[in-house]
């Protein structure tokens, strides 16, 4: 099948690649000149484990392309995906649509005959029938059908996701639209992975939902690791008394210093708007967006009573800034509010990510970027771990210890134990929920 990406950021250009693997011919449309520069050449413009290679292969076997003419790509496709950003937006926490709309309108002018428009992006409830009635605006005689088909990608394991997913959701309103939904997902019907085919009220808040709970798993975590300090209890044992119960499972049981990244923040910001607008407040929602900003605060003061008292003329090193291993996406990640609380009071901070730099100078000015754990630490007064990269579970805490002026270490992701950083000279540790 011929299939137009509209977007090529984080969803549009894994989705894109991923869906010239199944053997459809792809063209991947962004207004970026410079990125599809980029794209064209070879480069991928996001860290995601295995994705060069994967966009290589296709662009190769001529299945998968690049270009900034959206009339082009979209002109005898049979499909087009909306994968355009959908931020939240300032002042009312809503998903900003301005994005997908104006996508959506473009894409009316340029359709030659039927085609389903698939909105890829996550959207508001009722977003998907306002597509609609948009294009028939813009081109009342258009002969198409909308869906709505959201992503369920990991940053970080994208691909793995994308091709031996969970489920695949799907909404639709006609036969039509759902034939040719299900053609694009051949290869996956055939391996028996779920698809979920439904309507495109549902198959909208099914996203929403999803995020909201997996974001409430997490907090619900963090408030008892917080309750654990208290009593004596320790969080990791905790959560795997709870995660070996079926019901519950064991994954997004890991306590922390709070969820962060595209999603979760954004998702769980419109759902709440949602339930406000009408008239159904989702209180358990809004309650885990107001714990998750205190849980952040709760890691600053963490490190406060680690450095007696006192920020100001100590040097911190830093490991991990990026809101998750294994991406260089630094949206809403915990860093973005421990690292400025510390370089304001008049901290020396120094920084050790294998991917965060790139976004991260911007983001966190005052502090030294370095490439070394063992360099950053040499003379420092306390050591965070603030994201659980591989390259940091298996430091040699002894050499470390023997580096710094104060050996101090706050393990924020709960890599190591109190008995790890005694046996290598830490006077003083501090994890999540650890007793």
């Amino acid at each position: 099948m011929r299939i137009a990406m509209i977007g090529t950021g984080y969803v549009g250009l894994v989705s894109g690649v991923c869906f010239s693997d199944f053997g459809h011919d792809v063209i991947c449309v962004d207004k970026d000149p410079a990125k599809i520069a980029r794209l064209e050449a070879g480069e991928v413009p996001i860290y995601e484990p295995g994705l060069e290679a994967l966009m290589a292969k296709n662009v190769e076997a001529g299945r998968l392309s690049f270009t900034t003419d959206l009339g082009a790509a979209v002109a005898g496709a049979e499909a087009v995906f909306i994968a355009v950003g959908t931020p939240t937006r300032r002042g009312d926490g809503h998903a900003d649509l301005s994005y997908v709309m104006a996508a959506a309108e473009e894409v009316a002018q340029a359709l030659t005959g039927y085609a389903v428009i698939v909105t890829k992006s996550t959207v508001p409830l009722g977003t998907n029938r306002k597509i609609k009635q948009a294009i028939l605006k813009a081109v009342p005689g258009a002969e198409f059908d909308v869906a709505s088909n959201p992503e369920f990608l990991r940053e970080g394991a994208a691909i793995d996701d994308f091709m031996k997913p969970d489920r695949v959701v799907v909404g639709v309103q006609n036969t039509r639209a759902g034939e040719v939904m299900e053609e694009i997902y051949r290869p996956l019907y055939l391996r028996d992975f779920p698809i979920v085919s439904t309507d495109l009220e549902s198959a909208e808040m099914i996203k929403y939902a999803a995020n909201a709970f997996l974001a409430t798993k997490i907090t619900f975590i963090n408030e008892i690791a917080a309750l654990c300090e208290r009593v004596g209890a320790d969080v990791k044992e905790v959560s795997r008394g709870m995660g070996l119960d079926g019901r519950i499972g064991n994954k997004f049981l890991h306590a922390g210093p709070g969820y962060g990244g595209s999603c979760f923040p954004k998702d769980t910001s419109a759902l709440a708007r949602i339930g406000q607008e009408h008239a159904m407040p989702q209180n358990i929602v809004e309650t885990v967006i107001r714990v998750n900003e205190a849980m952040k605060v709760r890691m600053i003061e963490k490190l406060r009573d680690l450095c007696d008292g006192v920020f100001n003329g100590k040097t911190i090193a830093i490991l991990g800034v990026t809101f998750k291993p294994n991406t260089d996406d630094m949206r809403a990640a915990p860093s973005l509010t421990v690292i400025p609380a510390l370089v304001g009071a008049g901290a020396k901070v120094r920084v050790v990510d294998p991917q965060g730099r790139r976004e991260g100078e911007a983001l966190l000015p005052g502090v030294n970027w370095m490439e070394d754990p063992y360099k950053a630490v040499n003379n420092a007064d306390l050591l965070v771990i603030l994201t659980e990269w591989n390259e940091f579970r298996a430091l040699d805490l002894k050499r470390i210890a023997k580096k710094m002026a104060t050996p101090r270490l706050a393990d924020l992701r709960n890599i190591y134990s109190a008995k790890d950083a005694r046996k290598a000279g830490f006077e003083a540790y501090d994890a999540v929920g650890r007793g």
